[in-house]
């Protein structure tokens, strides 16, 4: 979040029923949530007071919350909360500005998810478009709660799916949402159509005309 709301955007969250962990709240709840550098399976989608209860937080209006929250300033192994979590847990990041929070989104694609997706929450459709320019993802979720809108909606035009692909970029062989018509066997009858050959100067004309003329 940027930094001018990030306090308004926090009481927002909070207003739903999220509760911020404190400093020792969120060293209890990691040591619990990785074993041994990885996911606690005992961990994985278990409701908040599950969670609290093996983390050892004991605090009301966190084993009551609907989801955890814990701030990070960093991303990559050392910053655990900064990768999946498979959990009700979501890790804030204060950001100076737009720009500053594309490179704080960066890194964390880089450590995990590079591929997948990222939301932008604004009135700026120029800021989607820059974020789906510059940025590692094949999925750009505006004004859309983020983990069902990857999946497809009636309102958005992605396909259903629980596997979204992340293309090269996350080493799949698809960017698309995998969906039915991936595991359909079509046949396609080829024949010959008049040639649509491209040019060399066809390709070429523009790198031309801006560069060698």
């Amino acid at each position: 979040m940027v930094k001018a709301i990030y306090n308004d955007m926090l009481k927002a969250l909070e207003s739903v029923n999220g509760c911020l962990l404190t400093p020792k709240e969120t060293a209890k709840l990691e040591a619990v949530l990785w074993y041994k550098g990885h996911l606690n399976a005992s961990m994985l989608a278990k409701p908040v007071s599950v969670m609290c209860e093996l983390a050892g937080i004991t605090r009301t209006s966190a084993c009551d919350a609907d989801f955890l929250m814990v701030e990070e300033t960093g991303a990559g192994a050392d910053f655990p909360f900064s990768g999946e979590k498979m959990a009700l847990v979501l890790t804030l990041y204060r950001a100076q500005d737009f720009d500053d929070a594309k490179k704080v989104a960066n890194t964390i694609l880089n450590y995990q998810g590079k591929g997948h997706s990222l939301s932008l929450h604004s009135q700026s459709i120029e800021r989607a478009e820059v974020l789906g320019l510059e940025m590692p993802v094949c999925r750009v979720i505006v004004n859309q709660a983020h983990c069902f809108a990857t999946g497809g909606s009636f309102d958005n035009g992605l396909p259903f799916s629980l596997s979204m692909g992340c293309g090269t970029w996350g080493g799949n062989v698809t960017d698309e949402n995998v969906h039915y018509r991936h595991f359909m066997n079509v046949t396609k009858v080829v024949q010959t159509i008049p040639s649509r050959e491209v040019s060399v100067e066809d390709i070429f004309a523009d790198y031309h005309r801006r560069y060698l003329s």
